[in-house]
């Protein structure tokens, strides 16, 4: 599983951190890409939002086995058309692909950790984030030696593909029927079917509200640093050029340190003691880039940052496992849905706040809304005091 993690980190960074060739190569104007980018995470929403119904019909682990090679091979796509309609394609490909597998890889993250019992989520994403700093540095390389998208992405992806179909043999779910005839699989698939639908009916948006309001909250700090992070310390902070460009990689370097030794964190402390500690950690690292006389405490900032949000995804997934253990993946599905809200939401946000009035106050607001997850820390207990109304248990599905 972690392997699957650390290849879509490398493959998503390996397309934002190009946008700009991406951009030249096709000629788009600056007032047309946005556009673009804003089709990706709504397209990934959908994808997301089918994977909750595909899942009722074949394991997660199936949808996820199929849907990784496709996104990297969409990647390729996206870097070696000529037309823009090509790259519209592509991208269509790859923001509907990536909803499904970032909704089924979180699924089968939240089964294996029910299954061993302990926290390991946030060593799943901490994966996903060493893939992201490989991916930022290979693209770092393609772009310092100018080399065209299809020569940097192709060997990547040729590597990268029977890496991910290798890895998706020891998927967990892929041992419950392997001996079973095709007869006695098309029963079971019936049955699957009915207890599927049992499943969805048994998530309420009630009370997976609190979690989505975090994901969405996570995500618009994230989406912040990701997108502004360098124009505010050059602009903002008056840094050179090159010193900009350090924060992201920072943010990047302590995310992956933060969910590295989280698990260990969770284990002692407990979720909620580490959300609240993340939340708050967060908070402050946007105080102190609003208020930063320069560049330098500014990356200190950025570094409480990354050390802080790391922990607040991963476990947001955990808790709707645990939330709806019988459901677990219509509840990760439609969870999946605000990591897309939050990306969409926080970098307009911040620009028009920036724009309108300034950039130091627009950091305000996210650290509002992160400080925000705070309030809604009882929801990462390991037992629900309640649901929905808050008198009501959860109702737990016999999956057999």
């Amino acid at each position: 599983m972690a392997i699957s993690f650390f290849v879509q980190g490398a493959i998503f960074a390996l397309l934002v951190t190009r946008i700009p060739a991406l951009q030249d190569r096709y000629g788009i104007s600056d007032g047309l890409l946005p556009l673009f980018l804003a089709a990706v995470p709504i397209l990934a929403g959908v994808g997301s939002v089918g994977t909750e119904h595909l899942v009722k019909r074949m394991r997660p682990g199936l949808v996820l086995r199929m849907v990784q090679p496709i996104v990297s091979v969409a990647l390729l796509a996206a870097g070696s058309g000529t037309t823009v309609w090509q790259l519209a394609a592509a991208l269509a490909v790859f923001g509907l692909t990536v909803g499904a597998l970032d909704a089924s890889m979180n699924m089968l993250g939240v089964s294996l950790q029910r299954a061993y019992g302990r926290s390991i989520m946030l060593g799943f994403h901490g994966a996903y984030s060493l893939g992201g700093i490989a991916g930022a540095s290979l693209a770092w390389v393609g772009a310092h030696w100018d080399l065209p998208l299809p020569t940097l992405y192709a060997p990547l992806v040729a590597t990268l593909v029977p890496v991910a179909l290798i890895a998706s043999r020891w998927y967990v779910d892929r041992q419950a029927d392997h001996h079973m005839s095709h007869e006695a699989d098309h029963h079971v698939g019936h049955e699957a079917d009915h207890r599927a639908d049992d499943h969805a009916a048994a998530v309420s948006m009630r009370a997976l509200l609190p979690l989505c309001l975090v994901m969405a909250f996570a995500y618009i700090g994230d989406s912040t640093v990701s997108n502004w992070s360098a124009k505010y310390l050059e602009d903002v902070l008056h840094s050179s050029e090159q010193l900009a460009t350090v924060p992201y990689n920072v943010y990047m370097v302590t995310t992956l340190l933060g969910r590295s030794f989280g698990d260990f964190g969770v284990r002692r402390f407990g979720a909620v003691a580490v959300v609240r500690a993340g939340a708050l950690l967060a908070g402050v690292g946007f105080a102190v880039v609003a208020a930063a006389p320069g560049p330098w405490v500014g990356m200190g900032g950025f570094t409480l940052l990354g050390l802080g949000l790391c922990v607040l995804v991963p476990q947001t997934f955990a808790a709707a496992g645990r939330l709806f253990p019988g459901a677990s993946d219509a509840a990760v599905a439609r969870l999946n849905i605000f990591n897309y809200v939050g990306f969409l939401i926080g970098s307009p946000l911040v620009g028009a706040l920036g724009g309108a009035w300034n950039y130091r106050a627009a950091m305000l607001v996210p650290m509002a809304l992160v400080l925000v997850t705070i309030r809604y820390a009882r929801s990462f207990t390991p037992v629900p005091a309640g649901y929905g109304d808050g008198h009501e248990r959860p109702r737990t599905v016999d999956v057999g």
